[in-house]
């Protein structure tokens, strides 16, 4: 299979209001936007997109129709130090305090509307117990 793009589709119960958070604060803008779907892409990177989707819509096979839970969204970013200020200044809830972890990241963990986790990741050199768990050239 060669796949040509990839990205997450969020089932929600409010695509307007999941649509607006992440538009508001991780930069997204609508490429595609119906009252049922939304498709994101990033405003600093193209191949970064977000879809999210009514959980109940007709397109969803019925055994499906559930609301995403145990999901957590990566964003790896320049800055983890800014991203975290501007988490904190537009309120967001800080679930998981910036910081840096021996396994090679500086990151914090937020959520949006639904729950879904959003972890903010500047990876960074990891001690010496985790670094030969990476693969060659793949630690920060």
């Amino acid at each position: 299979m060669k796949t040509t793009s990839y990205y997450p589709v969020i089932l929600v119960e409010d695509v307007e209001l999941t649509t607006k958070f992440y538009k508001d604060n991780f930069r997204f803008t609508g490429l595609f936007e119906t009252d049922w779907y939304a498709h994101l892409q990033s405003g600093e990177d193209e191949s970064v997109n977000l879809a999210i989707v009514r959980y109940d819509h007709e397109t969803i096979p019925e055994q499906a129709r559930i609301l995403s839970r145990g999901l957590i969204l990566n964003f790896e970013v320049e800055d983890a130090d800014k991203e975290y200020q501007a988490a904190r200044n537009a309120r967001l809830p800080i679930l998981r305090e910036l910081r840096d972890e021996a396994f090679g990241q500086r990151h914090f963990i937020t959520q949006d509307p639904n729950g879904i986790l959003i972890d903010i990741i500047k990876p960074i050199a990891p001690s010496d117990e985790f670094a030969g768990d990476y693969a060659a050239g793949a630690a920060g």
